[in-house]
């Protein structure tokens, strides 16, 4: 017989699950698990707040495919986590959060840093679980791993009290890992006979289409859906778009690819999405920052949807025909139902053609520059543009770089100009949009990704959200490139109020600018100031982490542009 604790059970079953890293910060609460955590074969890294934990695991789980873990304290440090759990659940990532609650008999006596972290996090979570019993944690653990994993990802949380995580438990033996291979699927799915009956349907459209768009989404943004969208485009020519948590399913050199849909998305690829009369959309929601104007966004176009969760099937535009699958199944099956087949091809490819005109006309660095800029002022997007070029030529691949961004300005001028080439190499916050994301996410995808390097592009509004975890990175001694552009503002915030309210900069100028390269250095990072240095890049691309400063006018604006209620094909361009 085996005695053990909880937090001992706790640890061993994370290790088993295969988890070798964790992120947090300890807390009265949580401590017996610390405790046992140090003993592990489990690495721990200390954040310096704990919502950058969540981050560090959306980092992880982002760039890999695979779930990450996050721990904090009850009260105040649950709290803090609660904005990158709410942030992973908005874009469907799967990460555990184990956060620690005072003793089950002080639970609702306002105890010290007691807070309800099982209920509050309810509505931001795939789902959470209150442990009031030692051995149920034998398939609470293991269970929150399949959640977090099935159908549609997202995160768990799993509130564990001070004494469960102290109480002692005696077992036969410790489960083995068939043992903890939960046979749990909450996930509805098409039958294989639903299937079987619908791709013939869906092929049918496809080959009768003149203007055909496949809409990608971040369900696609996996190699194994990327691998199989190029073989269904090997037997299928269609024009291609993605919404920004796509980016990535679809190489942006590939000449039938037309960037972003959306507020700010190309004005190809948003012409495409309007004038298409079929659209094939995968692994994408029609949330209302791709789609504008709902009744403008694809007004003739047949839907086809295939999606894992069945929520978002007619949840917003109705499908012609839809699917409730995994997408790199269903383009399989498209695939091998479409075949030989070339009914169509010299319309379609025509079109794509007049798409590719239209997008070198417009897709320009220049977009969005006031003539009110200096000439001699940087341009935010053609640096952005050239990164790869910039850590080629100091001796990194481009295909060995994850970028991550924080939101913003800089985030759409990713968005648009950098060139990401392969499926989970670009990672952002994208329907919550959370400023402070990119550093620790950036840390988390160095974590797990050691042979790549890792750039994070941020602002100097939203780089202050986060800045702390400078010390993080600087401890775990990452390749991690972060680059802010600096205007004194809050960029997106600005724009907007230019545009839609009269100029009426209120509350998005900054009074005081903080010296960042100072900053930086204080923290123990090579600081570079890239305007006045020219070998910026050698030193910002060497081994170890590195900080680049990048001042740009503050008249720069992102472009395309579509106002509330417009149309997207009416953007500001």
């Amino acid at each position: 017989m085996i005695t053990a604790t909880g937090s001992q059970i706790i640890v061993k079953l994370l290790e088993q699950m295969g988890i070798s890293m964790v992120a947090g910060i300890p807390g009265g609460s949580i401590l017996p698990l610390y405790d046992e955590l140090a003993k592990s074969s489990i690495t721990h890294v200390l954040v310096r707040q704990e919502q950058a934990a969540g981050f560090i695991a959306q980092g992880v789980a982002r760039s890999t495919g695979k779930p990450a873990v996050c721990m904090a304290t009850s009260g105040p440090g649950a709290m803090n986590l609660l904005t990158a759990i709410a942030d992973a659940r908005c874009d469907s990532v799967p990460i555990i959060a184990i956060t620690g609650q005072v003793n089950s008999s002080l639970i609702g006596t306002d105890a010290f840093q007691e807070a309800d972290t099982f209920g509050l996090s309810f509505p931001i979570t795939k789902h959470s679980m209150m442990i009031k019993d030692v051995a149920d944690l034998f398939d609470a653990i293991p269970r929150a791993f399949v959640i977090a994993c099935d159908g549609r990802p997202g995160p768990v949380l799993i509130d564990i009290p001070r004494d469960i995580q102290c109480a002692k438990y005696t077992f036969k033996a410790w489960p083995g890992a068939k043992e903890l291979q939960v046979k749990l699927s909450n996930a509805k799915r098409d039958s294989a006979e639903t299937i079987k009956k619908v791709i013939p349907e869906m092929a049918k459209v496809l080959l009768s289409a003149k203007h055909p768009v496949l809409y990608a989404g971040g369900g696609c943004n996996n190699p194994k859906t990327a691998s199989a969208i190029a073989a269904f485009r090997n037997a299928y020519s269609c024009a291609v778009v993605s919404s920004l948590m796509g980016i990535g399913a679809v190489s942006r050199s590939d000449s039938a690819y037309f960037g972003m849909v959306g507020m700010h998305g190309s004005y190809a690829a948003n012409l495409a999405m309007h004038d298409a009369d079929v659209v094939l959309a995968c692994g994408v929601r029609f949330d209302d920052r791709a789609t504008g104007q709902i009744a403008s966004f694809c007004p003739d176009a047949k839907i086809l949807h295939i999606d894992i969760d069945a929520a978002e099937i007619n949840k917003i535009l109705p499908a012609l025909h839809s699917l409730v699958c995994s997408t790199d199944k269903a383009f399989a099956l498209l695939t091998e139902a479409i075949g030989s087949s070339r009914t169509g091809e010299r319309e379609r490819s025509a079109w794509i053609k007049q798409l590719r005109d239209v997008f070198e006309k417009t897709e320009s660095v220049e977009l969005g520059r006031s003539k009110s800029v200096p000439k001699q002022s940087v341009n935010p997007r053609a640096f952005i543009h050239d990164i790869p070029l910039a850590a080629q030529s100091a001796g990194v691949k481009p295909e060995n770089i994850i970028v991550t961004t924080d939101v913003g300005q800089h985030q759409m001028w990713s968005a648009q100009y950098y060139p990401v080439e392969k499926a989970r190499q670009f990672l952002t916050s994208g329907s919550l949009g959370t400023m402070g994301f990119g550093l620790p996410a950036a840390i988390g995808a160095s974590l797990a990704n050691k042979s790549k390097r890792v750039v994070c592009i941020s602002g100097d509004g939203s780089i202050l959200m986060n800045i702390q975890e400078l010390a993080t990175l600087k401890e775990q001694n990452l390749n991690v490139t972060v680059f802010v552009l600096q205007n004194g503002s809050l960029g997106m915030v600005r724009q907007q109020q230019e545009y839609l309210f009269a100029k009426n900069y209120s509350a998005s100028i900054f009074d005081a600018v903080p010296d960042f390269l100072t900053v930086a250095k204080g923290f123990g990072i090579d600081a570079i100031d890239a305007n006045a240095d020219s070998d910026w890049a050698k030193k910002a691309f060497a081994k170890g982490p590195h900080f680049v400063l990048l001042k740009i006018d503050m008249a720069e604006n992102v472009l395309p542009f579509v106002s509330a209620g417009k149309a997207n094909i009416d953007a500001i361009r």
